[in-house]
């Protein structure tokens, strides 16, 4: 356990220091959630007058809706610098190494959680700056990105393991593209359940961003549903163990077909 611990520690070191050169990409891939922060914010912010909305400002539906759809845009790519290292030759040089397999994808998995994690923190400041409130107050705020934080993984964890087995980047971006405006419109990221045809509402229940949103707005809501908070993040736990259990076998395949 020590040895997997200090090798995901340098790892990750030398993963943060390449993103510490280039600290831009992190600015950049924020201009997204902010277009939907503040367009959809405004284009639909009369969408809470419909019956059965339940909540008293879209703005502060949205924002969990952002950070959200934010984590799943931002790692459903992750596997592109898999590729890069495959392509240069680095990942094959480091399976050589006595570092731990696991360590190597723990490595890439940990930059874009703590990635996630930043951006998320950003857009609320930003939602708040806005006028969004946050009744829950800093344990609904800190469950949110934590959820933020999980579904992000499982993105990254399930890019990985595309980019070792395919080893494809065409092949990636299309699958990446096919199922992100799924899992943004068929969940609850901009639009309350109630209002939502019923087929929608049973497809979001089995959607793990539905699983992020409904665990961060039940934690930010003026009276937390702890118990929703926890059986949606157990399933969240749950998924991300496994996905992450993928990418490691993924890597010992592609290390097996070297």
């Amino acid at each position: 356990m020590s040895g997997l611990l200090t090798g995901t520690w340098w790892m990750t070191q030398r993963r943060l220091s390449a993103l510490g050169r280039n600290p831009a990409v992190l600015v950049m891939t924020l201009v997204q959630p902010m277009i939907w922060l503040f367009l959809f914010g405004e284009l639909f912010k009369r969408v809470v007058e419909l019956p059965g909305f339940g909540a008293p400002s879209y703005l502060d539906y949205l924002v969990p809706g952002v950070v959200v759809m934010n984590a799943v845009s931002l790692n459903s790519f992750a596997g592109m610098a898999t590729m890069d290292e495959i392509e240069r030759g680095t990942l094959n040089r480091f399976l050589v190494t006595p570092v731990r397999r696991s360590a190597i994808t723990n490595a890439g998995i940990v930059e874009q959680a703590l990635s996630t994690a930043f951006q998320s923190i950003v857009i609320i400041a930003l939602g708040w700056a806005a006028g969004a409130r946050y009744p829950g107050g800093a344990s609904g705020l800190a469950v949110l990105v934590a959820a933020s934080v999980l579904v992000g993984v499982v993105l990254a964890a399930l890019s990985n393991t595309l980019a070792l087995l395919l080893r494809d980047r065409n092949t990636i971006i299309g699958l990446n593209v096919m199922l992100l405006l799924p899992l943004t419109f068929l969940s609850s990221a901009f639009m309350a359940k109630g209002l939502m045809p019923a087929w929608i509402r049973h497809v979001a229940a089995f959607n793990p961003v539905s699983w992020a949103l409904d665990a961060g707005r039940a934690a930010m809501a003026g009276d937390p549903d702890w118990g929703s908070v926890a059986l949606h993040g157990g399933w969240l736990l749950a998924l991300t163990a496994l996905t992450v259990a993928l990418a490691i076998l993924s890597l010992r395949s592609y290390q097996k077909s070297q």
